[in-house]
């Protein structure tokens, strides 16, 4: 795992498993070994979708509306940070393009960070894969899928016994980690045509739920949303909190920048991607929030189990089935989708000598990071199992808008060191400089004004990934065992090094 060498440089091992492999995959060469461009403007559309809704907008959007205080001021911060979000979005389209390499702020971080000094500049981008990879994304991965699971076995809960309702669930969460694994290491053509369907799907769900909205308003239905911003409140405190919690609603908006090498003509799909789907995702959650802002009262939407379920409930009449089985797919998508994106960071990592060396190889006959998607798989097996991991989620989740700061403080630096880069794609200046402000708020200050102590858990796990990159990393010292390690992956996965990344 060193920083040093190139991590996928060919060693006796991976020779030696490559003449184990059939003659097929014996005469594919390991340098031709590549991620096949296979999402085209379509289906990177698609796979921001599946990120951005999940179901956070269907189940509880009512974060926002708590720091908000009235149904007025909570749609202003949902409209805002939409915009932030796709502001966001066409920076890191930015960065893209000057770097040409999955991985999102993992690449962008080397890139930028990695030529200033040796022993630091290296760190951000192991601390975002430490942070990201090793828990938060297969902590959150493990979350959506047990919604998911919620949801699937409430229609068969009069079949089950009450006592092993919990053993039910699990298990249906483990089979749908099982699906998304599979197709994710199967081939990238089957992920992009189930992907394409479940967000086409989960446009029609949250239509329906949008047209029960305009029906019931039709109806003359307008006391609630009459209240305007009644009960706002103006606070510095609340207000930045209800963005923070808009804001990570729309989380996702990274997702097609962190498979750049995957998709067909990036430096013109990414950006155009980008502005269909976060806008047209935005219309769809202010939307949404007004529709069920029409319906429930804002007691009810801080309060009820399920927001869209009380929702339909309420409104949709026969047509309330809807809203679970919509959960159900959004969810299902959402944590396919995620798990294909951070398996691509996983890949990158291996890649570059941050994670072990075999997660960056490929499938000799489908191309697919396998051993990458099988970890991530582990991994969210494991938060699967371990119980209640929400508290994973909140003690790592605002190092989000630290990694997000630096990106954009990244593509600052980047107009400087290297103003003669092709940029197909430019945003203004004052945007990255905006998003740094206000990344470095976000960052800072739910920890003085909401403090937890999940933010002293994240702190720790930082100086335990310190504990293992100045040895491994920075030193690059090689563990024993490791070349093994590699050798059993290629041979039991039929998996080989990918060709050499260009230099960043």
């Amino acid at each position: 795992m060193s920083a040093k060498h190139s991590a996928c440089r060919s060693k006796e091992p991976d020779t030696v498993a490559m003449s184990l492999l059939d003659d097929t995959a014996t005469n594919t060469a390991p340098e031709q070994l590549t991620l096949k461009r296979e999402l085209g403007l379509f289906s990177a559309v698609n796979l921001i979708i599946s990120v951005m809704i999940g179901a956070g907008i269907f189940v509880s959007p009512s974060s926002a509306l708590v720091r908000a205080g009235s149904v007025g001021e909570a749609l202003i911060v949902w409209a805002v940070c939409g915009a932030i979000s796709l502001l966001g979005a066409l920076s890191f389209a930015e960065l893209g393009t000057v770097v040409p390499q999955s991985g999102a702020e993992y690449s962008f971080f080397r890139a930028t960070y990695s030529p200033l000094h040796g022993f630091w500049g290296p760190l951000p981008g192991f601390v975002f894969i430490w942070v990201v990879v090793l828990i938060l994304r297969p902590a959150e991965a493990a979350i959506i899928i047990l919604v998911f699971s919620e949801y699937v076995y409430q229609p068969l809960a009069p079949a089950a016994c009450a006592q092993h309702s919990q053993l039910v669930k699990k298990i249906i969460a483990l089979l749908a980690l099982g699906i998304t694994t599979y197709v994710n290491t199967k081939s990238v053509k089957l992920f992009v045509k189930m992907q394409n369907i479940f967000s086409s799907f989960k446009i029609v769900i949250c239509v329906v739920v949008i047209g029960g909205g305009i029906y019931n308003l039709s109806q003359g239905n307008m006391e609630h949303l009459s209240k305007g911003f009644e009960g706002s409140k103006t606070g510095l405190k609340d207000i930045i909190l209800s963005i923070y919690s808009g804001l990570w609603a729309y989380d996702g908006w990274t997702s097609v920048i962190a498979v750049s090498e995957e998709i067909i003509k990036p430096n013109k799909n990414i950006p155009r991607s980008i502005l269909i789907a976060v806008p047209l995702v935005t219309v769809l959650f202010v939307s949404m929030n007004i529709a069920y802002m029409s319906v429930l009262t804002v007691e009810e939407m801080t309060t009820v189990p399920a927001v869209a379920v009380a929702f339909g409930e309420r409104i949709l009449g026969p047509l309330r089935f809807v809203i679970p089985a919509g959960v159900a797919l959004a969810t299902f998508s959402c944590s396919m989708a995620s798990q294909f994106g951070v398996a691509r960071l996983t890949f990158a990592a291996g890649r570059e000598g941050h994670m072990p060396e075999c997660l960056c190889y490929i499938h000799v006959h489908r191309y697919t990071p396998a051993p990458a998607v099988t970890l991530q798989g582990v991994l969210t097996l494991v938060f699967i199992l371990a119980g209640d991991i929400v508290t994973l989620i909140e003690f790592a989740s605002f190092l989000i808008w630290t990694f997000y700061g630096l990106a954009f403080l990244a593509l600052i630096i980047l107009r400087k060191t290297r103003p003669n880069v092709s940029r197909p794609y430019k945003v203004p200046l004052a945007i990255p400089v905006f998003l740094v402000v206000l990344s470095t708020v976000l960052a800072t200050v739910p920890i003085f004004l909401d403090p937890s102590p999940g933010h002293l858990g994240a702190v720790g796990f930082i100086i335990l990934g310190l504990l293992v990159y100045y040895p491994l990393v920075y030193l690059g010292v090689r563990p024993p065992g490791l070349d093994k390690l590699n050798f059993l992956v290629q041979v039991l996965m039929q998996v080989a090094p990918p060709a050499k990344a260009a230099e960043l």
